[in-house]
């Protein structure tokens, strides 16, 4: 039988490799992700389910779902060009994202399902650091976190109960690890950036409420106040924290493991098992 031995939240700054291959080991991304990957090889996994929100690379405004399972045996990315990350092919689980597809559906979620796709860097950027060899098979499940109208905090939870069932279902023996890829608070090419650069925290406030609240394994009060209004007021990509919440609905309402804050970036690093 399958389990989830451990779920993990990461960001996905598509500048980060670049950054760590110019600025070193000792650096702080670096030092954070090599925490993270410490942490996953520790708990062996066989599998990787991970969510996550499209940058309309993989989707597009002709074709955007709520949320969808990518069903393959392999996939190709990141399909946005980021530095220092060349394009490679990812290892994925068909039958196993077929599975999970099928319940889902059965639990009453109208999930779609992309069997030819490429992944962009929400879920690239996680690996190149965390599974650097790139051997642990990925199923990627993307959750629309950009464009209104999104999903309920309370409905990506309630998903990610549904997947955890799912896994759990599996008749196989798997080590699975869940995660949820994306930032808390963030304003990308919008008119709330930082001078000078491209992105900003509009809401840090939020950000360190969200980090708390995590680190409590306060999950209820999370999801009350994670309304689209307060993630509409996080920034143009504050939707992303849906990766997190549907993450946090496939294992126990429990404190955190350690969570770790770059309230720089509006995001954080966190684990639990």
């Amino acid at each position: 039988m399958a389990e989830i031995v451990g779920a993990f939240g990461v960001p996905h700054t598509p500048v980060f490799p670049f950054f760590v291959e110019r600025d070193g080991a000792e650096c702080e991304t670096a030092k954070l992700f090599a925490k993270m990957r410490g942490e996953i090889e520790t708990l062996q996994p066989d599998l990787i389910v991970m969510f996550d929100t499209d940058h309309l690379n993989t989707f597009f405004f002709d074709n955007l779902p709520i949320f969808a399972i990518g069903v393959a045996d392999s996939f190709q990315g990141p399909n946005d060009e980021v530095r220092a990350v060349p394009v490679r092919d990812l290892k994925s689980m068909a039958d196993v994202a077929r599975h999970i597809h099928s319940h889902a559906v059965t639990a009453g979620f109208d999930v779609a399902s992309t069997q030819k796709f490429t992944v962009d860097h929400s879920v690239v950027v996680p690996l190149h650091f965390m599974t650097p060899r790139f051997n642990v098979p990925v199923i990627p499940i993307f959750i629309s976190g950009h464009l209104p109208p999104l999903p309920s905090a309370r409905r990506a939870y309630a998903f990610g109960q549904a997947v955890r069932k799912a896994i759990e279902s599996w008749p196989g023996k798997l080590r699975v690890v869940t995660m949820g890829s994306g930032s808390f608070s963030l304003e990308v090419w919008g008119p709330r950036i930082a001078p000078g650069r491209s992105d900003g925290v509009p809401d840090p406030a939020w950000a360190t409420r969200v980090c708390a609240l995590l680190e409590q394994g306060d999950f209820e009060t999370l999801l009350n106040e994670a309304t689209p209004d307060q993630m509409a007021k996080a920034g143009n990509v504050g939707g992303e924290l849906l990766d997190w919440i549907a993450m946090l609905g496939t294992i126990d309402a429990k404190p955190a493991k350690f969570i770790t804050p770059q309230m720089q970036n509006g995001h954080a690093y966190a684990v639990w098992s």
